[in-house]
């Protein structure tokens, strides 16, 4: 019989894949770009909705792609877990699109800021390092699962603030987002930012590179009007191992040891037991004798050994007290 173990070699790339992040001000197109996964040919796409905004890209409805609402913070990784462990498997699921990652972001640590505030009841105290630290860990979790344990394309949208003060961008609570790429910046092969220009008479949707992983993406490369499909066919096909490794390698069983043959720790028990004697003097009789007082690591031959004494010396002793209990039950009946 044989166990089966990883084949290290079976891990090696061969799926041509690509995670970006898409920065933007508002308006610039970044939920769009987010959807175009969809039209990619990767499979079915599962778009988290942080802003709820999905319902305004055509398909959310579910005919193009799947678009779930992440009414609360804390639902994004359970969701997350659903999709790619959970029922949500049964969706088959090729691409994964979180919108937006700034709006995650800022109700998580809003969520710390006023926990803080509660408890201290300083409205102007703020997390503690240790508490930021504990929080990171979360928001890194959200990216790995994503990034890293999906194995599929992925495209998670940004918000920065635009230049100037007037044209500066703001969420829903009135409260400036905070800047966040440094924990995509580690997930992420490429990230674009988009900005929208007017040339001539129309406006066009420009995707710069600010930040690559890989050489089909220099930085500063400019695509006008971007879909996703147009960064995916810049890279080459997926690497192609020379050789076909298999997943899984047999592993023969190691051979069962021989089973020792003797008396056991029970046998060494029920003896002393028949001699009167406890486990405690079984004890310093096994530290005595064998070095050791832990009855439970004796040998074979050290039990054996044990009874051997245990018999020579009280087993002598028993037989004598029934003979001469013989002896006296006859002297009685004789009287």
């Amino acid at each position: 019989m044989s166990r089966h173990r990883i084949n290290p070699l079976s891990r090696r790339p061969k799926q041509r894949r690509l995670v970006m992040a898409v920065r933007g001000a508002a308006g610039t197109g970044k939920s769009v770009f987010a959807a175009s996964l969809a039209d990619a040919g990767l499979g079915r796409l599962c778009f988290f909705d942080t802003e709820r905004k999905a319902r305004l890209l055509p398909g959310s409805d579910g005919s193009a792609f799947d678009a779930i609402e992440i009414q609360h913070p804390d639902e994004l990784p359970e969701f997350i877990d659903w999709a790619l462990d959970g029922e949500g498997q049964e969706q088959g699921y090729g691409c994964f699109a979180l919108d937006s990652w700034a709006m995650y972001f800022a109700r998580k640590h809003r969520e710390t800021l006023q926990a803080v505030r509660e408890r201290t009841g300083d409205p102007l105290a703020k997390p503690t390092s240790d508490e930021l630290a504990a929080d990171q860990m979360v928001y890194q979790e959200v990216l790995r699962r994503l990034c890293v344990d999906s194995g599929a394309c992925v495209v998670i949208t940004d918000q920065i603030a635009a230049k100037g003060l007037e044209e500066r961008e703001e969420n829903e609570m009135g409260q400036v987002l905070p800047m966040t790429t440094g924990g995509l910046e580690y997930f992420v092969d490429v990230m674009v930012e988009l900005s929208v220009r007017v040339e001539g008479f129309e406006q066009v949707r420009v995707a710069r590179v600010v930040k690559s992983n890989s050489p089909a993406f220099p930085v500063g490369l400019e695509i006008q009007n971007p879909v996703f499909t147009d960064f995916l066919d810049r890279l080459e096909e997926g690497p192609s191992p020379a050789t076909e490794e298999p997943e899984l390698l047999e592993t023969p069983e190691e051979p069962e040891a021989d089973v020792p043959t003797g008396p056991t720790l029970d046998d060494l028990l029920d003896r002393a037991e028949a001699f009167g004697l406890s486990r405690a003097d079984l004890v310093i009789a096994a530290r005595h004798y064998c070095g050791t007082a832990d009855l439970d690591r004796l040998r074979p031959e050290q039990i054996s050994d044990l009874i051997d004494r245990m018999d020579a010396r009280y087993g002598e002793a028993t037989v004598t007290v029934v003979g001469n209990a013989a002896r006296n039950g006859t002297a009685d009946s004789d009287a």
